[in-house]
């Protein structure tokens, strides 16, 4: 048993990277403020978009009206910067390598919603959006502030206040508009 502990903390510490994208995959990067390797982002980033692109595409059809409004900006949006973040991939700019599919958790969370109506999709659709862009925010946050590639970095910095205005609006998705507001 001490034996594998020793193993385990030499493997950790031996690599940073392998210990930063299991940081990521935890959460305990988020909670420590630590930014994620530049792999990590990009794969984060890109498996985000793909989750926003393909659930959006679902409320646009099954949402309600606010939620198919939402849905659209989503769409727009994230194609946007998922073709961005490919440009910069692409160039040579970034070294990495771009997932082509979600991870278990986003499809089964898409698989959710493929099978879900009315008030349940309302509801997972809302809930996942305020999740997904809270995620986002602290992902580009962290990046910007510690990434160690330049172009990405300066991108997350410059992306960050439309994801933080994403996740306002989606805090909003269900709430009935105050009296006086518009929409």
């Amino acid at each position: 048993m001490k034996r594998t502990a020793v193993a385990v903390a030499c493997v950790l510490l031996a690599s940073p990277a392998l210990a930063q994208s299991l940081g990521e995959k935890t959460g305990v990067n988020s909670a420590f403020g630590v930014a994620p390797t530049t792999t990590d982002f990009v794969k984060e980033v890109a498996i985000s978009d793909m989750f926003e692109i393909e659930s959006s595409k679902l409320a646009e059809q099954k949402g309600n009206a606010q939620e198919k409004s939402f849905a659209q900006q989503m769409v727009t949006d994230h194609t946007k910067t998922s073709g961005e973040l490919k440009g910069l991939v692409g160039n040579g700019k970034v070294q990495a390598t771009l997932p082509t599919a979600l991870d278990s958790s986003h499809q089964s969370k898409l698989d959710k919603l493929k099978g879900a109506t009315g008030k349940d999709f309302s509801s997972d659709y809302n809930s996942y959006q305020v999740s997904a862009h809270e995620d986002a925010v602290s992902l580009f946050e962290r990046y910007a502030k510690g990434g160690d590639n330049a172009a990405l970095k300066d991108w997350a910095g410059k992306t960050l206040p439309a994801l933080k205005h994403h996740l306002d609006m989606a805090k909003e998705l269900g709430k009935a508009p105050s009296v006086g507001q518009s929409k």
